[in-house]
């Protein structure tokens, strides 16, 4: 079964594989540099695939997730 899009229900989305820490040689959430306490710590406000820190994202959707909101877009993203 192939890895789906970007979404925060699961790890195997394609965003999730493809994340990397900052420093990019480990994935994320593995981070072995100078930056692991920071980085190996599940964020609180998050890219689309849960890995990395909103606007920190480092997979290939970096250009979509990293520009923010749009001028009248509405993150419901983590709204209950």
């Amino acid at each position: 079964m192939a890895a789906s899009t970007c979404c925060k229900k699961s790890n195997s989305c394609v965003c999730a594989i493809e994340a990397t820490c900052s420093c990019g040689k480990m994935p994320a959430q593995h981070c072995d540099c100078s930056k692991a306490a920071v980085e190996n710590v599940k964020p609180t406000d998050a890219c689309s695939c849960g890995m990395r820190q909103a606007s920190q994202c480092t997979c290939s959707r970096k250009n979509e997730e990293n520009a923010g909101l749009m001028e009248g877009e509405v993150d419901f993203t983590n709204l209950k």
